[in-house]
């Protein structure tokens, strides 16, 4: 393994019964990096997670963590990673300062108390420290569960779905932490529903479907995967959005009826988009709005896993 690799995993499978979770994976994640696991439920998103901290064992394949196998070496393993779950690993009753404390001590850190203060004051939890934890806000209890994952400084940690049920500001808040955990040169592996979130934080992707990678690389990358585009027609009438569709028949489209609006899948060409521009002019059918899209993350997703995005809840193996 390259010094420069903190993640390396090779030929990495597990199954339940007769149900194949993973079937002999691989990629690497080189250290200091934001790296997206993204799936629908079932794809082998968590038990990939499991494995890489020992909390599982595989059945096949290896992986290691800056070259310290999860098998053979899981104590050391164990020392250089931190985890932090879809349910935050907080308790209610303590107040914020003693739930740090309380893991400081579990992990028999020798300055645990000023690396306590040091956590609060990153986070922005010192006004709230010694507020119960039962009064926090869920953006507050993110906050509080990544930096009691922090504590002992890891080198690697594993964020399972990190902005799961917080709302708009509080998510914004902890994409901004975890792009400063990558800039402190801790690497990041994290799985998440959210397909903004992944083209946002993520410096590399990989894509699972019934426990294969289908599709891996950087956002750019994977949206150059699909090599059209789609355009957008707005109409204020209803009977203009029919005459189009009918006229571009010959395309790939969609009719959205309550927004007036016909999507339709593109090469990107100039001249099939002037082709379509003019039939319609050609018709006498007014066009109110036009814009062209290029594909998404979405588009990449929902191309490789055939399935829509991840959902809410719902378990996953």
């Amino acid at each position: 393994m390259s010094a420069e690799t903190a993640i390396s995993v090779t030929g990495l499978a597990k199954s339940y019964k007769n149900l194949k979770v993973l079937d002999k994976i691989d990629f690497t994640v080189p250290k200091g990096s934001i790296f997206a696991l993204l799936g629908p439920n079932g794809a082998g998103k968590t038990t990939t997670i499991k494995i890489l901290t020992t909390l599982l064992k595989p059945d096949q394949g290896t992986a290691a963590i800056y070259g310290y196998d999860v098998v053979r070496q899981p104590s050391r393993v164990r020392e250089l990673i931190s985890l932090a779950g879809q349910d935050a690993a907080i308790d209610h009753i303590l107040t914020g300062r003693e739930n740090l404390q309380l893991i400081g001590s579990l992990r028999h850190l020798p300055n645990a108390n000023a690396e306590v203060d040091a956590l609060l004051e990153r986070f922005d939890l010192a006004d709230a420290a010694d507020r119960r934890v039962a009064t926090y806000s869920g953006g507050m209890g993110r906050k509080l569960d990544l930096a009691m994952s922090l504590l002992g400084n890891p080198r690697v940690m594993f964020l399972d779905e990190p902005t799961s049920g917080l709302d708009p500001q509080s998510r914004l808040t902890t994409w901004q932490i975890i792009k400063d955990l990558a800039a402190s040169d801790i690497t990041v592996f994290l799985t998440t529903q959210h397909l903004e979130e992944a083209d946002q934080l993520a410096n590399h992707i990989a894509i699972l479907k019934e426990g294969g990678i289908v599709a891996e690389g950087t956002p750019a990358d994977l949206k150059k995967l699909l090599p059209h585009g789609h355009i957008e027609l707005g109409f204020t009438e209803s009977r203009h959005l029919r005459a189009a569709a009918d006229l571009l028949s010959r395309y790939k489209s969609h009719v959205d009826d309550p927004s007036l609006t016909l999507t339709i899948v593109t090469d990107g060409s100039i001249k099939q988009m002037t082709d379509i521009l003019k039939r319609l002019e050609d018709a006498g059918v007014s066009v109110a709005t036009f814009a062209q899209k290029l594909p998404t993350l979405e588009d990449v997703f929902l191309s490789y896993t055939g399935r829509g995005k991840q959902g809410e809840n719902g378990h996953e193996n």
